[in-house]
């Protein structure tokens, strides 16, 4: 169902940047997101802010398998790999649950006053990992609070956007988006350059001052247009669930989360148990987030003219078809890195596309709550986030190194979900052709 966006009518108002905006409802002039929907200054300065902020969080999130690699190589190379997962599915955990908390904070106090202290708390833990020895110091660090400095910085970032853009919320997030498949691209060929020149604790070190730099410029950056709205209650208030789409979007997400980061998580060990070398493995990973920032661009693009959830469904649909066809029989360095990059493309638009179909589904009094939806949502799928990587990995040792069982995980998971996804767009609207 197209939802009617804010620049299609035609009273006068001041964008602030000098532009103005048209309404046909005189009574809606005074909120301040209606006020200027769809650009100007303040909201592609957002966008500018949010790209870096993503660039050095979830970007770096993204390039775990890097760490994972070289643990099991050197630091940690006593421990099986579904323990040394758990640092990655720690992040994913804190990161996604955190958003219940920050996404509310975010409602009631701005983003600024959130990113300030995740900006502290992310090039932090990032400088204790360097001089972590010890498996605890690196869940501590690199796990817990790492996570969280990503919270902090990722769902303030991603909720302004929503507040600035109606028609063409899709292609800004998407903009946005992209910081993270670059970051997910740079950082392990970084990482693998800097590990072999200058060592492990300055290599993460270096990561930390890049942070350091691009955090400031987003927190200079990045603001909202609406004013601060602050509710009494419980956190997870339960009339969200009685918006039946809302609910089927969080359902179909909990089982595309379960298997999505499975691959960035193992995709390098897959590659060195078929035959390729470290150094390439490490390359593998950069492919993977290569395809994402496509991915994070070109599906939230069409998705602004066909519609969100005719993009997202059939992209979960092909994320676990990849997996179950491709993956599978994925033996040579030739088929490993095209199924890196298609499966890069395929996960970097569900990621883009999500917060876009929750937004489309918060119009009106709602997006005043946008920051809270898009907060409970990942708070819930938090959970099959941390349960993807550790499940994978016991599967792995179950079936004695067999890398079957792991992948039929990641594609049944993501084809579940992308039948929920299909469920919640027929429940807005049943017209097959229909922009939604």
């Amino acid at each position: 169902m197209a939802h009617p966006s804010h620049d299609e009518t035609d009273t006068a108002t001041s964008c602030g940047d000098g532009r103005t905006s048209s309404s046909k409802a005189p009574s809606l002039a005074g909120d301040p997101f209606r006020r200027c929907p769809d650009g100007g200054v303040d909201a592609w300065l957002t966008v500018l802010g949010a790209f870096l902020a993503l660039f050095c969080t979830f970007g770096q999130l993204n390039a775990f398998g890097t760490f994972q690699t070289w643990y099991a190589e050197h630091q940690l190379h006593d421990l099986p790999p579904s323990t040394i997962s758990w640092i990655g599915s720690l992040q994913l955990w804190i990161f996604f649950f955190s958003g219940g908390f920050i996404g509310r904070w975010f409602d009631a106090y701005g983003p600024r006053i959130i990113m300030i202290p995740g900006t502290l708390i992310l090039v932090f833990s990032i400088m204790m990992t360097s001089l972590a020895t010890q498996y605890y110091q690196y869940i501590l660090a690199q796990g817990i609070a790492f996570g969280l400095g990503v919270g902090m910085i990722f769902y303030p970032s991603l909720s302004a956007i929503s507040t600035y853009f109606s028609r063409y919320r899709g292609t800004a997030l998407g903009v946005a988006f992209t910081g993270s498949g670059v970051g997910g691209m740079v950082y392990p060929i970084m990482f693998k350059q800097l590990f072999d020149k200058v060592g492990f604790a300055w290599a993460v070190r270096i990561s930390g001052f890049i942070s350091l730099a691009c955090c400031i410029v987003a927190v200079c950056t990045v603001t909202t247009s609406q004013p601060p709205v602050r509710r009494e209650g419980p956190l997870l208030d339960s009339s969200h669930f009685r918006d039946v789409p809302f609910v089927l979007v969080i359902s179909g997400s909990v089982f595309v989360c379960l298997g999505l980061f499975i691959p960035f998580f193992y995709i390098a060990d897959y590659a060195q148990d078929h035959g390729l070398s470290a150094n390439t493995a490490f390359y593998i990973i950069s492919a993977l987030n290569g395809g994402g920032i496509i991915g994070r661009l070109a599906p939230p693009l069409v998705s602004d003219v066909v519609g969100r959830f005719n993009v997202i469904t059939p992209c979960a649909f092909l994320l676990g078809m990849s997996a179950l066809v491709f993956w599978i029989f994925a033996k040579t360095l030739v088929s490993i890195l095209l199924f890196a990059i298609l499966y890069g493309f395929l996960s970097g638009a569900f990621i883009a596309m999500l917060i876009p179909c929750v937004a489309q589904i918060s119009e009106g009094e709602k997006l005043k709550e946008i920051g809270t939806r898009i907060g409970m949502l990942y708070s819930i799928v938090s959970f099959a986030a941390l349960a993807g990587g550790p499940a994978a990995g016991a599967i792995l040792k179950a079936n004695n190194g067999s890398y079957h069982g792991m992948i039929i995980l990641c594609g049944v998971a993501n084809l579940v979900g992308s039948l929920f996804m299909l469920w919640a767009r027929f429940r807005l609207d049943s017209r097959l052709l229909t922009r939604v």
